[in-house]
């Protein structure tokens, strides 16, 4: 070697090295700020209901040194992660120190206002990448943002000069209990998806007890299965050293051996037990002795805990072995309660330091009184030293990462398919289809899924047209052997359709995937979703997560209620039209007709995409009451039954109105005594009633609820601002019972449970007669299902003559 060369090593090794010690450095501030900010929030604000705010430190040191790893060396701007939801405090601590969180905020944590429990995209001041606190589902969003920057990244759609980065999960090992992991690993196999990072916590212990020992070799098997890299990270340096002298061996086998509560136990009892439970096992090995009689109780503890995940220098030996862009699982040993007086009880997880014990903790942290919010307070190196590395840290290099997209221009109007009689299914795929033939913005962005029941939601013409998206172009077999199919299915990176297997979970998780893609990499796309209606039931965990994240996607559960006849009560939905009202960042739709549903669907993609820049956001409090300048999500739920359809064209006062929640197909006289109220495929029915009714009862009125969610939503927020001193404000719904006598009898009918429309004789006092479905379906057809039901014509009428008889009364 060259003096050159040795002197670049020299310097190179010397620079590693105090990367090390700034490292280490700030490792313990962050372990210091996690744990001080749970203390604070429990100890020393004001409780004013007594209740204990909690905060899991133990939880939180067990990744202290994994995330200082990554957040202060090893990610970059263009990497996004998904932080274990007990990890909340950790990651503050470093946003703190990156400045990107305020010290109010972290004094505020779990406050109103302040540093949320769990890290929040849409709660947290700081640079959330995903929302995580419903464990399991934050692991799996990374796998499906993987596929969709794939997606936008082979089509071309990257900004000039953005680059693709790791999606990073840190995974609680408890976190492996919950199925959805599996369900969205397995879907990842099959999309070949690359750029995962998912690192363990495997600190081996739950909420309840501690994790079972066999647990490493089956995720090791199952990763490896699915194609994925594993790298265990199990010792750090000083055990690596331990093992090379005399006795290592034995010392490395019985560690091995050591079922996880023995381990556990002896961290939280300390050096006296590790003595004796080593001596009366390993003493006759050769050097053991000798090695524990060198070593006093202090650095026998670090050694007996200095496991990899707790060793900067391992740590970072392990992320930077990897230069490929392969799947990756990081199986990181750490001790949960890592540095605590707690560290290894099975009974830390909600576990907080008492004050005696943060005393100590304080005393070993060198902080003095009035400086435990000091960033740099009671470490070894200069703070200008400090300053001038943080300053530098890549991660941080671009700020706060999060993109604005210009939103997708729209046609002035959508296709609306023509015929005498369709079925709001029908008319979807038709105007999809239609969508699909034009190579135009909004055509060029649109992305559909589904999870297995393409064809049968109707989105056939559309993939037929557009193809379905895979990494690497596959021949369609079928039409190479000249085999005759309805289907035409090229896949190739060009397709604009995800092909998902049958879990709902991973839907809704895709969904939010794309439906962050303007945020999460600066491209806008428009995604569809489609399911059978009754299944909106088996994903609803993760579709609520996808709202909370503020993701922007469209929906469609179909076929819908017990309307779908012959497939019987497990495919028939009931609960799905409350679900539509209650889901926050939802606007729920159930149309009647074709012209209805593509006057929706028009204003659906205007909607996805409105933000904090739309006009009308900065609307006086009180006047936005549905929240249409900052938009949201979007949820149609369809049916298969064929309706005549109006021969009409609509207006755009009409068109209004359709959005707004709700019209009159049939307008009620000035003070007319009944009106007939539905939603959805019973419109058949419920007009043939009211033409029934007319013959006796002149001026009685129809009217066709769009959107229950969004009447709702209105007249509530119109009650709200009316008990806020806006007394003129009057929703839709109010306006449209108006010319109905004060005492007029409501007759409300849907395929769906009853309380959808039942409430809206709060609205006017009027009396309410609600017919709906409150039991499981069974199999049948229409008719007969309709009239068992009792939500067929002459249930509708049966229901309107109760309904003057007590007005009357």
């Amino acid at each position: 070697m060259s003096s050159a060369t040795a002197e670049r090593s020299e310097g190179s090794e010397a620079t590693a090295a105090q990367r090390l010690r700034r490292l280490e450095a700030l490792q313990r501030k962050v372990l210091w700020l996690s744990s001080w900010t749970i203390h604070n929030a429990n100890h020393l604000r004001a409780s004013r209901d007594g209740l204990k705010v909690g905060g899991h430190q133990a939880s939180s040191a067990s990744l202290a040194t994994l995330m200082t790893a990554l957040y202060f060396d090893v990610l970059r701007p263009e990497d996004r992660v998904a932080v274990k939801p007990h990890a909340s405090p950790v990651f503050h601590a470093i946003q703190y120190l990156l400045g990107n969180q305020t010290r109010e905020n972290l004094e505020a944590f779990r406050g109103f206002g302040g540093a949320q429990s769990y890290p929040s995209r849409t709660k947290d001041a700081d640079d959330v990448d995903f929302s995580t606190g419903s464990v399991g589902l934050g692991v799996a969003m990374t796998s499906f943002a993987s596929l969709v920057q794939d997606y936008v990244d082979l089509k071309g759609l990257l900004p000039e000069g953005r680059r693709t980065g790791r999606m990073v999960a840190l995974v609680g090992d408890a976190e492996l209990d919950e199925g959805n992991v599996y369900e969205a690993l397995l879907e990842g196999w099959k999309h070949d998806v690359r750029n995962v990072w998912w690192v363990i916590d495997y600190n081996r212990q739950s909420l309840d007890s501690v994790v079972t020992d066999r647990l490493f070799g089956q995720i090791d098997k199952l990763f490896d299965s699915m194609g994925w890299r594993v790298v265990a990270l199990k010792y750090g340096k000083k055990l690596q050293a331990a093992f090379a002298e005399p006795g290592g061996e034995a010392l490395r086998r019985w560690i091995d051996d050591c079922p996880n509560s023995l381990y556990s136990a002896l961290v939280f009892s300390g050096a006296a037990a590790w003595r004796r439970h080593l001596l009366a096992d390993l003493g006759e090995e050769p050097g053991i002795r000798d090695l524990l009689e060198r070593l006093d109780d202090e650095a026998l503890e670090a050694l007996m805990t200095n496991l990899a995940g707790h060793d900067l220098e391992a740590v970072l030996e392990a992320f930077g072995s990897i230069r490929d862009d392969r799947p990756t699982c990081f199986i990181a040993y750490t001790i949960k309660g890592f540095g605590l007086p707690f560290a290894g009880h099975k009974d830390n997880h909600a576990g907080l330091m008492n004050v005696e014990q943060m005393a100590e903790f304080r005393r070993r942290n060198r902080i003095g009184d009035g400086e435990e919010w000091a960033p740099f307070a009671g470490l070894d190196l200069p703070e200008e030293e400090l300053r001038a590395f943080l300053d530098r840290v890549p991660f941080n290099a671009e700020g706060r990462r999060r993109y604005r997209a210009e939103p997708v221009p729209l046609p002035e109007a959508f296709p609306e398919p023509t015929g005498a009689s369709m079925s709001t299914q029908e008319g979807f795929g038709k105007i999809l289809a239609e969508l699909a033939r034009e190579d135009t913005p909004l055509a060029e962005r649109l992305v559909t899924t589904s999870p297995d029941v393409t064809v049968s939601t109707n989105l056939g013409g559309w993939v037929n047209r557009r193809g379905i998206f895979d990494r690497h172009p596959r021949e369609d077999v079928f039409r190479a052997e000249k085999v005759v199919s309805a289907q035409r299915w090229s896949m190739s990176p060009e397709g604009q359709h995800i092909e998902l297997g049958i879990a709902e979970n991973n839907l809704f998780t895709l969904l939010a995937a794309l439906g962050l893609s303007h945020s999460l990499f600066g491209t806008r796309l428009l995604p569809i979703g489609t399911l059978y209606d009754p299944f909106v039931q088996r994903g609803l965990d993760a579709l609520n997560y996808a709202c909370y994240q503020d993701a922007r996607f469209i929906v469609v559960g179909t076929p819908a209620g017990i309307t779908l006849a012959p497939e019987g009560g497990a495919h028939q939905s009931v609960a799905t039209p409350l679900i539509g009202m209650a889901q926050d960042g939802l606007a729920s739709f159930e149309p009647a007709y074709v012209d209805e549903l593509a006057t929706i669907l028009r204003w659906a993609f205007d909607y996805l995409q409105r933000d904090e820049s739309h006009p009308g956001h900065d609307a006086l409090p009180g006047t936005d009451w549905l929240r249409d300048a900052k938009g949201g999500s979007v949820y149609l739920r369809l049916s298969t039954l064929s309706l005549a359809q109006p021969q009409r064209r609509l207006g755009a006062a009409e068109r209004a109105r359709i959005i707004t929640g709700g019209y009159w197909l049939k307008q009620p006289a000035e003070g007319a005594e009944l009106a007939i109220v539905y939603s959805g495929a019973v419109a058949g029915q419920a007009l043939a009633a009211w033409e029934q009714l007319a013959e006796e009862l002149p001026g009685a009125g129809l009217l066709a609820v769009t959107s229950a969610d969004r009447l709702n939503a209105e007249w509530s927020a119109a009650l709200q601002a009316r008990q806020q001193g806006h007394p003129r404000a009057e929703s839709h719904v109010e306006q449209l019972l108006a010319p109905l006598a004060r005492d007029a009898a409501l007759v409300t009918v849907l395929d769906g449970h009853p309380t959808t429309l039942g409430w809206l004789g709060s609205v006017q006092g009027h009396r309410v007669q609600a017919l709906g479905v409150e039991h499981f379906g069974q199999s049948g057809d229409v008719p007969d299902l309709h009239r068992h039901y009792r939500i067929d014509a002459d249930a509708i009428l049966d229901a309107c003559a109760a309904g003057l008889l007590a007005r009357r009364r």
